[in-house]
């Protein structure tokens, strides 16, 4: 984990230049910004330009706590924030965090307990709706929900979805809240499971709901036990209230059961082998390999909203649940009606580990020389994609009917890899990227493009965002260059000081961009700013917001009046003229 973690991956496919709202309207999607990524494909495309020479319009405190989590965590807010969601009537919707937080004394101290992360049910979080009359941003309504976020050392997010006339809410005990947009009034309190009020059952992704209204979400439930393990579901509620589950735990076939042994790393080694890794063969000349743990049920990987593609296609991934056993993932597609489409490994199709991105060499994370060509040197074997609980990424339904989906791989310093699949589930190519991001999409021309954040870690930089065509080659590259850490003042000016520890520029710190009718990307940088990036990837403007170092994992979005909705600190930044 670098300064901050941020490990993100902007990936963008750019607008086309026909008419994207036509184009939308004819597959029977909307240009308002509905869910997380836009709409259900996650691809982060908008139908209007966004707006130039931009100013600050109006900013929104959606996290009271920032300041109070990221000293806790050292100076990294660790916290996933949901997307504002902006309909055509002028209405944005966003998370407020109310309740209490409690600091531990000193921070990062757990005590007194519970304090810091162990806190969070202190916490209540809060649906707030608002109305641009004018040019003000004015307040309609507060929807308190009984949420809370499943423990994790990221807090996961609270991400509500936008159908019609309502807004659909996450709720306690794996439950889901229906309520009118205009009063905030409850219409249906969607309790599939029969869990509501149970505090060891949690909604851990964003909600999704498809062209036809129906909503898509995924449910954690941890049962206490000899061996403490988890059950977890895809939940499926049609515009009508009809209700359809799949259970992670029987969903794929070929996946370890729950007490098939599964092998973890070598940090599991009691004690762990000195470095550089992997360590040398037995004594018989056998492979050293690591430890083997039960790799307990399939589930859902927190965070990771299903997407829906154009033909109705669910795509959606989950992990073994021992925290031994994250590289134990599937992608998997889904029918309409649930049944399994395909289940795909994210293990068995990478060799770059060592000689390949990881150096031989003495250093600690460097492969031991002599050690077997292509391994990940923590396991010594293959490769294989992480679905990890400590990202926000989710899927991304493509216009061939693939998909993309970006795993961990720490042994590339910590970065991971863009895994594209096709419409038939069979592994079309990866990319070594810097991790965490919901890639976006643009069909143009008969084709796509694909924008990545691509920080390199280890080496304090260059910090890129790179632009793929369809077939994951690069097109094209754009560096940060600043050096200077920055703070907006009381009064509104910005104070820069160079520090000397940023020669290389900042992280790309944004896990879902925005694009707009023209192909600008709109991303977050860990300098503070929110950048516009053209097509051809130079730089159309940027805009400082509040503190350098305070971005968190961050998404964008953009209203039909072309307005951007960027974040900073846990504030909500409306930028626009």
């Amino acid at each position: 984990m670098r300064e901050r973690g941020c490990v993100l991956v902007m990936v963008c496919l750019l607008c086309g230049a026909w008419d994207d709202n036509e184009h939308r309207q004819g597959e029977g999607l909307t240009c308002e910004w509905t869910q997380w990524g836009q709409g259900p494909e996650h691809d982060g495309n908008m139908c209007v330009d966004g707006q130039q020479q931009l100013d600050l319009l109006a900013h929104l405190v959606v996290d009271r706590f920032a300041e109070q989590e990221e000293a806790e965590a050292g100076g990294s807010l660790l916290v996933h924030y949901p997307v504002p969601l902006l309909d055509d009537e002028g209405r944005v919707f966003a998370m407020e965090k109310a309740g209490t937080y409690v600091s531990c004394d000193p921070p990062g101290s757990g005590q007194p307990a519970p304090c810091g992360p162990a806190s969070r049910p202190q916490q209540i979080w809060t649906q707030r709706a608002y109305q641009w009359q004018g040019g003000d941003l004015v307040p309609l309504w507060t929807f308190v929900s009984d949420w809370k976020p499943i423990p994790t050392p990221w807090e996961p997010m609270f991400q509500a979805a936008l159908d019609d006339d309502v807004v659909y809410i996450p709720g306690g005990g794996g439950t889901v809240y229906k309520v009118d947009k205009a009063t905030g009034a409850t219409l249906e309190h969607i309790d599939p499971l029969g869990t509501a009020g149970d505090p060891l059952t949690w909604v851990t992704s964003g909600l999704t709901v498809d062209r036809h209204g129906s909503l898509y979400y995924n449910v954690v439930k941890i049962e206490i036990g000899p061996i403490v393990d988890a059950h977890s579901w895809l939940i499926q509620v049609s515009k009508h209230g009809d209700v359809r589950t799949a259970d992670y735990r029987t969903l794929i076939p070929g996946a370890p059961a729950p007490t098939d042994l599964c092998y973890a790393n070598f940090n599991f080694m009691q004690p762990p082998p000195p470095r550089p890794w992997p360590p040398p063969p037995q004594p018989d000349g056998s492979p050293t390999l690591p430890p083997q743990f039960r790799c307990l049920s399939q589930r859902a990987a927190i965070n990771v909203t299903p997407a829906i593609g154009i033909d109705g296609t669910i795509f959606t991934v989950s992990r073994a649940h021992s925290n031994a056993a994250n590289d134990y993932a599937f992608m998997i597609a889904l029918r309409p009606d649930l049944s399994l489409k395909w289940a795909t490994s994210l293990r068995g199709h990478l060799a770059d580990g060592c000689g390949a991105l990881v150096p031989y060499g003495p250093n600690f994370f460097d492969c031991r020389v002599g050690s077997t060509p292509g391994v990940d040197p923590t396991t010594n074997m293959p490769p294989a994609g992480q679905a990890s609980d400590l990202g926000s990424s989710s899927p991304v339904a493509l216009p061939d009917g693939g998909v993309l989906y970006g795993a961990f791989t720490g042994y590339n310093g910590f970065r991971g890899h863009l895994f594209k699949f096709d419409r038939h589930g069979d592994f079309a190519g990866s990319y070594d990227f810097g991790w965490d991001v919901t890639p976006g999409i643009d069909r143009r021309d008969g084709t796509y493009s694909i924008v990545v954040k691509d920080n390199h870690y280890f080496t304090n930089g260059p910090f890129l965002v790179t632009r793929l065509d369809a077939d994951l080659n690069v097109e094209w590259q754009f560096a940060n260059t600043t050096t200077e850490t920055c703070e907006r003042l009381p009064d509104g000016s910005i104070e820069c000081i160079d520090t000397g520890a940023h020669p290389n520029g900042f992280e790309w710190c944004i896990n879902a961009p925005a694009i707009d009718r023209s192909g600008t990307i709109y991303g977050i940088n860990e300098d503070g700013y929110m950048y516009a990036i053209d097509r051809d990837g130079n730089q159309v403007e940027r805009v400082f917001l509040t503190k350098t170092l305070s971005a968190a994992y961050t998404p964008l979005s953009i209203d039909l009046d072309g307005r951007i909705y960027a974040q900073n600190n846990g504030e909500v930044y409306i930028l626009g003229n």
